[in-house]
């Protein structure tokens, strides 16, 4: 059996000072294509890989960036990063309480669905 894998969180105040100073991650939008078109973090590059294709594309990602997954509450984002980090990846950060986090901490004009 595999032990549990402790998943390492950024919160959205942090992860908003990191975009305002430069210091980009690879994000990761698991959610699916719909959610995306009603709301989404600030535009930087997203990588866009649906939770249900997640398995098949992980490998898609860059291994030495520093990875931050997010989706709408964190679930399906930390869901994703334990993949991510069984499978070798090393910098890999779940975006605490994703989408609606964000909106809690950061931007409060955002629509919440």
């Amino acid at each position: 059996m595999t032990p549990a894998v402790t998943v390492p969180v950024i919160t959205p105040t942090e992860l908003k000072a990191r975009l305002d100073a430069g210091a980009i991650p690879l994000l990761v939008d698991v959610r699916e294509a719909y959610e995306a078109d009603i709301v989404d973090l600030p535009e930087h590059g997203q990588a866009r890989i649906p939770t249900g294709e997640f398995p098949e594309r992980y490998d898609e990602l860059d291994r030495g960036a520093e990875i931050v997954v997010y989706c709408r509450s964190g679930r399906r984002s930390e869901w994703a990063a334990r993949i991510l980090l069984q499978h070798g990846y090393e910098r890999v950060l779940n975006l605490k309480g994703g989408v609606l986090g964000w909106r809690n901490e950061v931007d409060p004009d955002l629509p919440a669905y």
